[in-house]
């Protein structure tokens, strides 16, 4: 008997394309009829900073591996297409923003005494920071700085204004007044080119990829590979839609860059700076600040709490702060004689930190995995390491592998204790972010976290018994995927990206033998696939983009009813899962699971935030009733 024809063909998507099609989704909230104006205008500012981000690191593997193809270009077209796009919304937006008093002016709207103040504040606060570069120094300019180009007849003299000044100024006496720092700029170039020339300038600005030079680097390494990282290649450029062009062929010459990775744009380029907008803006056009839920009985004595129940927190709408008050609670608490914790995204200001350094002020045994290697945070986490050191924390060597596992452990007495987590220990990703965590003092994950602790202490793989980490996460998912690849089967999984081979070919396995699929992945998918005849009911795949990042990574196995589900810090990526500490955990608790699991059908029955994948595109469902970033 021959084998049965797959139900289902599979199209294969370049992961830097699908990112690029995550990316649209953020452009297009810009479009939200349910959204304040200036969160709609918030959305601009997130989708600059994200095509940054895009050429400064996402593209790295195509722009080595695959740069001149066909698809590249395809890469280069669609992200010109979104820009051009961007820069006819800003347009937009500033008529729209006019109706609630906020003007961005031009200088030419100035009046004569507003002038002489703007070429005041130039000349005493911007010009003495601004860098005049001879063209010979093309090759050296820095990335995703501003810059303006000036000359007569050649290009002659490029101007490096100052990061630290905002792009955006409030005008004096004129309330919802704003102007732009490089529109100003351009009325007095006096003062930045040599002999009080006053010419045309002509903006521009590069983005280059950063990459450290030793991926591997350990703590006494990491300050030489930052600054090594400065020599990235230039990736994209972005010149003014009249710059010259004898002047745009030079620089895309010096910069070794093709045709298609030049960008020529109208002014201003760089549209992160409208966040500034967004927060000078009339709280009336902002979302209302979310009141999360406050975990009952458990900040009050958390260890009575968890020798009882797991507890498990969906935030934004569970308070993340409660995660806070544990490593506080931990740190304060005579009992408490040892806390260990990895740490990878913190930002400036952690409540965790600051409980972890209280606690071993207090004399308490405290270690932490700092990871030095998280890109473009890696200088605040060496300062952060620095802190550490000298509040007596111990910060243990960095594995060869980024460890981007969640846990705080706690060691009270005889008994231990944990928080697991999907998300950064960060107070604002927690305010932002969609993430799950498990409190828990069930001894068969404890014991678990323990020896992870252990093990990278003393420089060896982790062997755990219940957790997974590495390529035990993987095998863990194509177990439960195979376990339900039968008719009544029923797969959820919701990840920011979903791009392993091994475990898309189990779900598409899983598909042909008549399984139901559930999808929900934010960013990066790289297979589609079409059903044939009337099969579409099994499969779903859809993005969630709305006021919270979704950002939990959770996997859920009907298993004949009682549902399996596990949850951690890892996507379904061969990056996480075969280069990254990653921990995924279970959830043991029915009541946790019950929890989770009305999540996920809430996800699944959104049509408020949703984007339907497919093939031959994306649908938008908008609109609806069902919301699924909220907490049921």
């Amino acid at each position: 008997m021959g084998k049965k024809p797959p139900f289902y063909t599979a199209h294969l998507l370049d992961q830097e394309a699908s990112w690029l099609s995550f990316n649209r989704r953020v452009l297009l909230q810009t479009q939200r009829p349910d959204f304040p104006l200036l969160e709609r205008l918030r959305f601009l500012a997130i989708w600059a900073a994200n095509m940054d981000e895009f050429y400064a690191a996402r593209i790295s593997r195509a722009f080595a591996e695959g740069r001149g193809s066909p698809a590249y270009q395809a890469l280069m077209g669609e992200a010109l297409e979104q820009t051009e796009e961007a820069s006819r919304l800003y347009l937009e937006f500033l008529k729209e923003l006019e109706g609630l008093g906020i003007h961005i002016l031009e200088p030419a709207q100035l009046t004569r005494a507003e002038k002489q103040y703007f070429g005041a504040y130039l000349a005493e606060e911007v010009a003495p920071l601004t860098d005049l570069i001879r063209p010979e120094a093309l090759e050296e300019l820095a990335s995703q700085a501003l810059y303006f180009a000036a000359g007569e007849g050649l290009l002659e003299h490029l101007i490096r204004l100052p990061q630290s000044v905002p792009r955006l100024l409030a005008v004096p006496g004129r309330e919802g007044g704003f102007v732009r720092l490089g529109a100003l700029v351009r009325m007095r170039s006096d003062l930045f080119l040599p002999g009080d020339q006053r010419r045309p300038l002509y903006e521009f600005r590069l983005v280059r990829l950063a990459q450290l030079a030793r991926s591997r680097a350990d703590w006494d390494e990491l300050p030489e590979a930052l600054e090594a990282r400065l020599d990235g290649q230039v990736s994209h450029l972005e010149l003014e839609e009249d710059f010259p062009a004898v002047w745009a062929e030079t620089l895309r010459t010096a910069l070794a860059l093709e045709p298609w990775e030049v960008f020529r744009l109208p002014p201003p380029l760089d549209l992160s700076f409208v966040s500034a907008i967004v927060e000078n803006g009339p709280a009336s056009t902002r979302f209302k600040p979310l009141e999360p839920a406050q975990p009952k009985g458990f900040q009050k004595d958390p260890w009575a709490h968890l020798n009882r129940r797991d507890l498990v927190l969906y935030h934004p709408f569970e308070d993340y702060g409660a995660v806070e008050a544990f490593a506080l609670a931990a740190a304060q608490d005579p009992k408490v004689e040892a806390l260990r914790a990895t740490l990878y995204r913190i930002g400036t200001e952690n409540g965790i930190a600051q409980a972890l350094i209280r606690a071993a002020k207090a004399g308490k045994d405290v270690a932490v995995l700092l990871e030095g290697r998280a890109r473009f945070d890696e200088l605040a986490n060496l300062e952060w390491s620095l802190r550490f050191s000298g509040a007596g924390v111990r910060v243990l060597p960095l594995p060869e592998k980024k460890v981007h596992a969640k846990a705080l452990l706690v060691r009270r007495g005889n008994q231990l204790y944990a928080h697991l987590g999907t998300g950064n220990y960060n107070p604002l990703n927690g305010r932002l972010y969609t993430d799950l965590s498990l409190f828990t003092a069930q001894p068969q994950i404890t014991a678990d976290v323990a020896a992870f602790f252990t093990a990278l202490e003393n420089r060896q793989v982790p062997a755990l018994f219940l957790l997974r980490t590495g390529e035990a996460i993987r095998e863990l998912l194509l177990e439960g995927i195979r376990a339900e690849a039968h008719k009544k089967g029923h797969i959820i999984l919701k990840f920011n990206h979903l791009t392993d081979p091994a475990i898309l070919a189990a779900l598409e396995e899983a598909l042909n033998r008549g399984a139901r699929v559930n999808l929900i992945i934010r960013s990066t998918l790289t297979v589609l696939w079409t059903p044939k005849g009337d099969l579409e009911g099994n499969l779903e795949v859809k993005s969630l983009v709305g006021r919270f990042l979704e950002h939990a990574r959770i996997a859920a196995f009907k298993n004949r009813g009682k549902w399996r589900i596990w949850a951690g810090s890892a996507d379904a990526m061969p990056r996480n899962l075969d280069r990254r500490y990653e921990l995924f955990f279970p959830l043991l608790d029915a009541r946790a699971r019950r929890k989770v699991l009305k999540i996920l059908q809430a996800q699944i029955a959104d049509d408020r935030n949703s984007f339907v994948l497919r093939p031959e595109g994306q649908e938008r469902r908008w609109g609806g009733k069902h919301d699924g970033q909220r907490l049921s």
